[in-house]
């Protein structure tokens, strides 16, 4: 029964580090105004950008240098999320797109890109048709040295690679940084009341551009997570980074727009999703509806906060719109 639970939240915690980043970085792009159904798209850049650069690099060394492998992978999916929020930017902001149309066709175009590449690169990879980066995936999936010394406790809290950990600092600073700075309350602003931050001096079309491409790059770590660690250096289009996308877009509702409670949400969606593997006598009906569990919950807390109508609970009243300042 202990080992049931040791491993139940071992899978709740490596499922929801992806879904985390996601959620994160998308309540950043929210809290700016911006709603952004792309974060799936994203989150296939991100992955298959940080598997490319290191594919290239590890086949072009005999020595590959585990830092080096890291910081490459880290680096590539930042930027190749950040443009794709950068084209949801300039289209809805610049071009004034429609928002939802906008982001969809993002996860369509992020999807259809990643997979494309990613068969290639199983196809480079020789007669076993399998892409792997052993060392980076290595590097992603080391544990902290003193895990294996303190038992059940260290395979609950410490026996996990480090971006499981930094999930959770930047979920904290991004908390920090939208309620404890003045550059994240005037974002914060921004995506409340465009108008009134106009008058005041903010510039809108900036504090928006940099919050999806920030929230973007944030989003594509997530990406990272799942090939390097979830799934080990490899590449699989079986769309499951798709359905963590949209997890994680269902997570920003469940914690109403609030970062810190993205770890414990996280976590949560995990051993939701996960659980009917250890409910003995399910059907395989049955372990379907186990995982829509995460999507009811969301929906329950949405209509529960729409009925009490407390404000700290609600969206940004501008989310979604786009901004003409001309009508100011």
């Amino acid at each position: 029964m202990m080992q049931n639970f040791v491993t139940l939240i071992r899978a709740a915690v490596f499922f929801g580090t992806v879904i985390m980043f996601g959620c994160v970085g998308e309540t950043v792009t929210e809290k700016a105004g911006n709603l952004n159904l792309g974060v799936p798209g994203i989150m296939y850049l991100g992955g298959i950008a940080s598997l490319s650069s290191v594919f290239i690099y590890e086949g072009s060394t005999d020595n590959p240098n585990k830092a080096v492998c890291v910081i490459l992978a880290m680096l590539s999916a930042f930027v190749a999320s950040s443009l794709g929020g950068l084209i949801y930017a300039f289209l809805t902001i610049t071009l004034r797109a429609n928002q939802n149309v906008t982001g969809l066709t993002l996860t369509i175009f992020g999807s259809g890109v990643a997979n494309f590449f990613g068969g290639s690169l199983n196809t480079l990879a020789g007669r076993f048709e399998q892409i792997a980066v052993p060392v980076t995936s290595a590097a992603f999936r080391t544990t902290l040295p003193f895990s294996g010394s303190l038992g059940i406790v260290g395979e609950l809290f410490f026996s996990y690679g480090f971006m499981v950990y930094l999930a959770i600092v930047i979920a904290v600073l991004t908390h920090l940084f939208m309620n404890h700075t003045r550059r994240g309350l005037n974002l914060r602003t921004v995506g409340e009341n465009p108008a009134a931050a106009d008058a005041a001096g903010i510039n809108v079309n900036l504090n928006k551009y940099l919050a999806i491409c920030i929230g973007a790059g944030i989003c594509g770590f997530g990406g990272v997570y799942y090939v390097m660690d979830y799934i080990k250096g490899t590449w699989a289009n079986d769309g499951s980074i798709e359905t963590l996308g949209w997890l994680a877009v269902a997570l920003v509702i469940f914690t109403t727009w609030k970062s810190k409670h993205a770890i414990w949400g996280a976590y949560l969606f995990g051993i939701l999703y996960w659980l009917y593997l250890y409910i003995p006598g399910l059907t395989r009906s049955s372990q379907e509806i186990f995982k829509m569990l995460p999507y009811v919950v969301t929906v329950v807390v949405l209509i529960v906060t729409s009925l009490r109508n407390s404000r700290d609970k609600q969206p940004p009243a501008a989310l979604g719109l786009p901004y003409f300042r001309e009508e100011r």
